[in-house]
C-alpha cells in the first residue's frame, strides 16, 4: 500500500469507512474515501452551475434513461442533494391518466419543462414510449411510430426555444439487473419498487434490447445521447456528474473539478 493510500485509511474519514463495511477491505474503504471526496467537489461545480443558470435566467433539461434498476434515481439524487430545491425539479410521472391518453403524447411533457432559471430532471421521458411501451404492448405500433416520426422535431423546438437538453442511459449488463432485482426483492425497504414491468424485464431483455438500439439510431439528430456505463454505481455518478458538467457552457468551471484523472483511474479499476 502506497504511503498516500495509508494516510487515507489511518484518517477518520478511512476508519468510518472501513467500519461501515460488512468485511475488512482496505482498497475498497480507499476507494470510498475517494469517491465521496471526489462527489463532493462535483457537488461544489454543479451548484455554481446552477447558480449560473438562475442569474442568467437558462433553463436545462437533463433526460436520465435505461434499463429498470440501472441507477438513475440515485444518480439524480447525488446531483441535486446540495442544489436548492425551489431551483429544479424532478419529474417522474405516473402512467398518463384518461385525460392524458386522449392529449398530444408530448404534451404532458411540455407542461413541466424549465421556467426561466430552472433545471428539470427527468427520471424516464418521453422516451417511455421508444422502449418500454412498445415492449410490454402499452401502445400500438402506429402510436409507436408516430412517436419516433416527431421526436427529433420535437427535440429542435425545445432547443431552438433556448433550452439546453442533455440525454443520458444508464447501460448495465443483463447479469447486474438480475442481481440489483434480488436484492430490491429481499430488502423490506426496496421491495416496493418492483412492479409488474420489472418482473417482465429479464425475460423481455431481448425486445428491450432491440428497441433500445433503434433508438439510439435514430434519436441522435439534434440531442446526442450519452450512455453512461452503470455497472458500477459510483462509475455512473461520477460519469454523470462530468458529462453535465462539460456539456452545459456555464460560466466560472473548475476543470480540475471536472476532470479529475486520478479518480477517473481509480474508478476503472
Amino acid at each position: 500500500m502506497i504511503e498516500k493510500d495509508l494516510k487515507i485509511i489511518n484518517s477518520k474519514e478511512g476508519l468510518e469507512a472501513l467500519l461501515r463495511l460488512d468485511r475488512l477491505d482496505t482498497n475498497k474503504a480507499i476507494r470510498n474515501v475517494k469517491y465521496e471526496k471526489r462527489l463532493s467537489r462535483l457537488q461544489e461545480e454543479m451548484l455554481i452551475l446552477q447558480q449560473w443558470v438562475a442569474k442568467n435566467n437558462k433553463k436545462v433539461v437533463i433526460l436520465f434513461e435505461g434499463r429498470d434498476a440501472a441507477g438513475k434515481g440515485g444518480a439524480i439524487r447525488r446531483i441535486i442533494q446540495h442544489l436548492p430545491p425551489r431551483a429544479i425539479r424532478v419529474v417522474a410521472l405516473p402512467k398518463p391518466n384518461e385525460t392524458e391518453q386522449g392529449q398530444w403524447y408530448f404534451q404532458r411533457y411540455i407542461n413541466r419543462l424549465p421556467n426561466n432559471g430552472e433545471i428539470v430532471f427527468f427520471d424516464r421521458s418521453w422516451y417511455n414510449r421508444a422502449v418500454v411501451e412498445p415492449v410490454n404492448e402499452f401502445c400500438t405500433k402506429k402510436e409507436y411510430d408516430i412517436f419516433m416520426k416527431q421526436v427529433n422535431e420535437f427535440e429542435q423546438m425545445i432547443q431552438d426555444s433556448g433550452i439546453y437538453l442533455l440525454k443520458l442511459y444508464f447501460s448495465i449488463t443483463k447479469a447486474e439487473q438480475e442481481r440489483r432485482f434480488k436484492d430490491i426483492i429481499s430488502s423490506p425497504i426496496k421491495k416496493w419498487k418492483y412492479s409488474a414491468v420489472d418482473r417482465r424485464a429479464l425475460s423481455l431483455w431481448d425486445e428491450y434490447t432491440t428497441y433500445k438500439e433503434a433508438m439510439f439510431e435514430k434519436t441522435q439528430q439534434y440531442a446526442p445521447w450519452k450512455i453512461i456505463k452503470a455497472n458500477r454505481k459510483t462509475n455512473a455518478r461520477i460519469a454523470a456528474f462530468e458529462y453535465i458538467l462539460k456539456e452545459i457552457p456555464y460560466e466560472t468551471k473548475d476543470l480540475d473539478r471536472i476532470r479529475h484523472k486520478s479518480m477517473r483511474k481509480l474508478l476503472e479499476d
